[in-house]
């Protein structure tokens, strides 16, 4: 290597690394300085306890977030039950059963391709397909189920796609080794491959719910309500067997509302209280978004220690 060459080499091991830290520092700053920003702007709300515990108003001292957070929980756990329910065998699938030849492989590898461009599309266009198909066709109405469909159809791109690629990490020695004792395809899949990858398609479920608990554009689609002063019934019973079915269904029928249609309610509003609820609102939807993060990564963590270390 010549000299000039060795000098320019040395410097590039000087300079990216610098960059790269201010880089760093700019993001960092930039996150902070917006939650500090929030949290601040929304502090007079945040140790109200009322506030928490109260429906919307039109007056903003009596305003909460009530119906807004309990409805962001109850979409969001009916969105991670449906994309997992369907994202993660459709990721095993592809990824393990699709044939890679024939007229059957060309339909599949057209369905992959789908799958790839679908995560890049916009979440209004996920809201309208939901309006005539859950809405529309399947009589759904505006509902918490309806909800929580349309953003397991946002998830599930992010999820089949996180799927397959930790499926593709796991060591082919595994695989060969559990068919050298006689175990079968599903064996193989069910006992080794699964359980090796469940670190990564928990981290495709971080990424996916991530991006749909903030979602607005395609629940206001199908008829969220901005404005809600009651609760779904509960499911659960004093007696025996402590679930009521009927009740429960009544419950995924019911209208409903999220904090982020709530926080863009109060933005909308001209009076200066209804910003500092809107303030503290978003703070809320940060924590429920770092809790529900910080679930993921703590079972992620507990699958590896197990499977892997």
């Amino acid at each position: 290597m010549s000299k000039d060459r060795k000098k320019n080499s040395l410097k590039s091991d000087i300079i990216y690394p610098i960059v790269g830290f201010i880089a760093l520092l700019l993001v960092i700053s930039f996150m902070i300085t917006l939650v500090l920003d929030i949290f601040i702007d929304g502090f007079e709300k945040l140790k109200d306890p009322s506030f928490y515990i109260s429906y919307p108003s039109r007056f903003p001292e009596k305003a909460g977030i009530l119906s807004g957070w309990v409805g962001t929980l109850l979409v969001m756990l009916g969105a991670i039950f449906w994309s997992l329910l369907i994202g993660i065998p459709a990721g095993i699938y592809l990824e393990e059963y699709a044939k890679k030849r024939g007229f059957l492989g060309k339909i599949e590898t057209i369905i992959e391709v789908n799958i790839n461009n679908l995560a890049a599309v916009p979440s209004i266009i996920y809201g309208l397909l939901a309006l005539g198909i859950f809405v529309y066709r399947f009589k759904f109405g505006e509902s918490i189920l309806t909800a929580g469909l349309t953003l397991s159809i946002l998830m599930l791109p992010v999820i089949v796609v996180n799927t397959r690629e930790a499926i593709r990490r796991i060591p082919r020695d595994i695989r060969e080794g559990a068919y050298a004792v006689g175990a079968t395809k599903w064996d193989t899949v069910r006992d080794h491959i699964l359980p090796y990858s469940l670190g990564g398609i928990l981290t495709g479920l971080i990424i996916a719910a991530s991006r749909a608990i903030g979602e607005t554009a395609p629940l206001i689609t199908i008829g969220a309500l901005t404005f809600i002063a009651f609760l779904p019934p509960s499911p659960f019973t004093t007696e025996f067997p402590f679930l009521s079915y009927e009740r429960a269904l009544e419950a995924l029928m019911s209208p409903f509302t999220v904090l982020p249609i709530q926080i863009f309610n109060w933005v909308s509003r001209p009076q200066a209280a209804f910003q500092i609820n809107a303030a503290a609102a978003g703070f809320i939807l940060l924590v429920l978004t770092v809790l529900m993060n910080a679930l993921a990564y703590y079972l992620r963590q507990k699958v590896r220690r197990k499977y892997i270390w």
